[in-house]
């Protein structure tokens, strides 16, 4: 999996060591701004916070009605292109949504994003 990190240097660093390897870092960036804007080919963008706790929202962005839909799909254990064909999009954008997901909830994967988003009553399962 390919992520972009979002935070200061040291959340950065502190994130890297985190991953143990398991995730191929594409690129790094102070705000999520830039890192929406870098257009580099990531599967999430991951924000690192100082005061990361499952309880807390890490996003100040709320999610889309599009996202919410894709998330609830996710939750069902559908695959990007099972999304695409049931939501009339392509495969590419449902990809695009679930980065946007990811990011916006602080996850590291699709899973954990749907476990954040039941746990902060976004979805329910």
């Amino acid at each position: 999996m390919r992520v972009l990190l979002v935070g200061s240097p040291s959340d950065r660093a502190r994130l890297r060591s985190q991953m143990n390897g398991s995730m191929e870092v594409a690129g790094e960036f102070a705000t999520l701004t830039a890192a929406r804007a870098s257009e580099i080919d990531a599967d999430a963008i991951l924000l690192a916070s100082e005061a990361e706790s499952d309880d807390a929202p890490v996003f100040d962005e709320p999610l889309t009605h599009r996202e919410i839909q894709v998330l609830e799909l996710l939750a069902e254990g559908l695959p990007n292109k099972a999304i695409a064909g049931r939501l009339g999009i392509s495969d590419q954008t449902v990809k695009f949504h679930v980065s946007a997901i990811s990011g916006k909830l602080g996850a590291a994967n699709r899973t954990d994003a749907v476990r954040r988003a039941v746990r902060r009553g976004l979805i329910t399962l």
